[in-house]
């Protein structure tokens, strides 16, 4: 085991707010503690907010343009959260670190939130999403027949669903998706040991990925629906090129590699990446700390994956 990284211990030991002893958090303590700042953002060539009709609602997006002439591969991102808490803003810097490795055309969405919009509302926000993303590609200056999902924790768990929903309902295409740090499993800590290893005392808890799970799924019979819990999944064939990036020092570590290899199992292409060191929501805090730098070869890996087979020049 390696040793945690030294800015991820002084983020845990200076810049997180810490609850007193015995106190249990409300959800707008949560809320609130995952808003402890964005860092500097890095510039993007263009970034345009918009709003696009959901299946219930109105979503805002945020569309990420690098320089050059088009039309460009293009990236639907979803951001974590425990799927309680999250926005534009919060992932802004991943988004902007994303553009400018792949040079794709990323465009955020926001989607609602649990407990107020339990599952399967963020499911059906992402994919509708996704589908206006493909549908109205040639607007963004991109390209539809090369569009991929990505993102972090819970973003990843709904990047691969849509994925998963693509395949089984159609609407658009997917060709990769980038599973960061994914929620691939029920609330099954017994199961996993890393949650055993880290599952207190860096960042993402087990008591807070039970929350968490609970206020999202709040219909117990879907607790085991491959749509909350794509490990469930009877059938990942046909599911796109998919790249695997997971912590050490994550609780959610084993389940997001267990869900790799039965990807792999399925037939499908992955890649399975490791940091040594880190902890989960680790791409958020180096951004945070202005100290994005120390993590550039990752963004890197994410870039060089989409450009391949995507006729982006390396």
């Amino acid at each position: 085991m390696a040793a945690l990284n030294p800015k991820m211990r002084y983020f845990l030991d200076n810049l997180l707010p810490v609850y007193p002893e015995g106190y249990t958090p409300t959800l707008e303590d949560i809320r609130s503690r995952a808003s402890v700042g964005y860092g500097t953002a890095e510039p993007v060539h263009k970034i345009e907010n918009r709003s696009i009709q959901g299946p219930e609602s109105i979503l805002p997006i945020r569309i990420y343009t690098p320089e050059g002439e088009g039309p460009f591969p293009l990236v639907v991102f979803f951001h974590g959260g425990g799927f309680v808490y999250g926005d534009l803003e919060s992932h802004d810097a991943l988004c902007r670190g994303i553009v400018n490795a792949s040079q794709h055309v990323v465009v955020g969405v926001e989607y609602r939130l649990a407990p107020e919009n339990p599952f399967p509302a963020a499911v059906n926000d992402c994919y509708e999403a996704a589908k206006w993303v493909y549908e109205n590609a040639e607007e963004l200056n991109g390209d539809a027949s090369r569009l991929s999902v990505a993102g972090d924790s819970a973003g990843a768990n709904l990047s691969t669903v849509v994925s998963m929903l693509a395949k089984d309902k159609g609407g658009l295409s997917i060709s990769k998706q980038v599973l960061i740090y994914p929620v691939t499993d029920s609330y099954t800590p017994e199961k996993y040991e890393s949650y055993k290893e880290n599952g207190s005392g860096y960042f993402l808890t087990t008591d807070h990925i039970g929350l968490y799970s609970t206020l999202y799924v709040q219909n117990k019979e879907w607790n085991l629906h491959p749509h909350a819990a794509p490990m469930n999944a009877d059938d990942l064939s046909g599911l796109p090129p998919a790249l695997v990036i997971t912590a050490e020092f994550d609780p959610l570590r084993d389940e997001g590699e267990a869900y790799a290899e039965k990807l792999k199992e399925a037939g499908v292409p992955v890649k399975l990446r490791r940091e040594e060191g880190q902890i989960h929501g680790f791409f958020n805090f180096f951004s945070l700390m202005d100290a994005k730098e120390d993590i550039q070869e990752v963004y890197d890996y994410i870039g060089e994956f989409l450009k391949e087979d995507s006729n982006v020049k390396a």
